[in-house]
């Protein structure tokens, strides 16, 4: 099961969703969901856009982690592609534990008067005593990173036997998905977690209590590898079908709006949860089949992007929540105050990689960028 091709609408769609977190967290400043921090004024139409992306952009990025698993293991035993996995992840995640995350975290003390010192008396004082929200330590906006790594290790002797074997299960996974919509063969046990797992535990993001968000995330990564195995067939299968998946998408997502409407249910829930992996699914065949049809190609601007998002990621919600801070209670509309937020965002995170991190090469390992 060769397949040695990168693909470079991968790499795209990688860039482009991971900064789409951007344009993300800056919504979750304005709409009345819990976050860090919010603004004076929050806007109840806010929320429709946001949960249309919150439907599909984190199952997409598990599936495309998976996806760039394959390649990683192109060239690694078992050992070396754990060994890199810890390097890439693991130094970051504590590195951005202990140095990103904590000024997030100082700013919702300040501004709820939870503390009202310094930030170097925050650090000196109560930054590490004890775990978020009671206490200080926290991973905030990196938690994709530990459910990465478990991912990636927990599942790397499955992947490399797939990788290295020619098995029965892999030709029929190839076979299924040459079928009309045999794509949606994926959906089925994505479906049985939603509908039998999602109602007895919450989204929380610590790993430990987490377990319909963990083992979702994790089929995902699955499948992502899975497909990209399949090679040139996967790609083809999903040409045919991106058109569909769209109107598909348009339809599952309007009958989510309608499904809310309603009180819930037995019949409500397996309703909506119906709908949602498909509508996710759909969009997700869209994304890739639209990035196949015109992004599969190199440039330079790729190749400085690709490199430039794991270190913009890192960085990114330590400056929206700084930057919110300072403009929440200006009477400023939310067109001007979410522009400030994303171009000021992206602008001071692009200036710190550019003339910081590259600059000075031990930092590299700290925000994860290869030699």
């Amino acid at each position: 099961m060769e397949f040695k091709f990168r693909r470079y609408d991968i790499d795209w769609l990688r860039v482009v969703v991971f900064s789409l977190l951007i344009v993300y967290h800056t919504g979750m400043f304005f709409v009345p969901w819990g976050w860090h921090l919010k603004n004076n004024n929050i806007y109840e139409w806010l929320k429709w856009p946001m949960l249309f992306l919150n439907q599909w952009r984190l199952p997409i990025l598990f599936l495309i982690s998976g996806m760039g698993t394959f390649y990683a293991l192109s060239k690694r035993n078992i050992w070396q592609f754990n060994k890199e996995r810890f390097l890439r992840i693991g130094v970051p995640l504590l590195f951005g534990m202990l140095v990103i995350v904590p000024p997030q975290i100082y700013f919702e003390r300040f501004s709820k008067g939870q503390f009202l010192g310094s930030y170097w008396q925050y650090l000196s004082s109560i930054a590490y005593n004890g775990i978020y929200p009671e206490g200080n330590i926290s991973w905030h906006h990196l938690w994709f990173l530990p459910y990465l790594l478990i991912f990636s290790i927990l599942l790397s002797p499955c992947l490399i036997y797939l990788k290295n074997n020619s098995t029965k299960f892999m030709d029929w996974v190839s076979n299924v998905i040459k079928k009309p919509y045999g794509l949606y063969i994926f959906t089925i046990p994505l479906y049985l977690l939603e509908s039998l797992l999602e109602p007895f535990y919450d989204i929380t993001h610590d790993l430990i209590n987490d377990w319909f968000n963990f083992f979702s995330s994790m089929t995902l990564f699955f499948f992502g590898f899975i497909m990209v195995s399949c090679g040139p067939s996967l790609w083809i299968s999903i040409k045919k079908t991106r058109t569909k998946a769209l109107y598909l998408g348009l339809i599952c997502f309007t009958g989510m709006l309608i499904t809310w409407q309603f009180e819930d249910g037995y019949i409500r829930h397996f309703t909506e949860a119906f709908l949602k992996i498909m509508n996710l699914w759909s969009w997700i065949i869209v994304l890739l089949g639209y990035a196949a049809e015109y992004k599969n190609k190199p440039s330079p601007l790729l190749k400085y992007a690709n490199r430039a998002v794991y270190p913009l990621y890192i960085l990114h919600q330590t400056v929206t929540i700084s930057i919110a801070y300072y403009i929440k209670d200006l009477d400023w509309g939310l067109l001007i105050k979410a522009t400030t937020l994303i171009i000021g965002t992206f602008f001071i995170c692009w200036f710190i990689y550019h003339f910081v991190i590259l600059k000075i090469r031990i930092l590299h390992p700290l925000f994860g960028l290869k030699k």
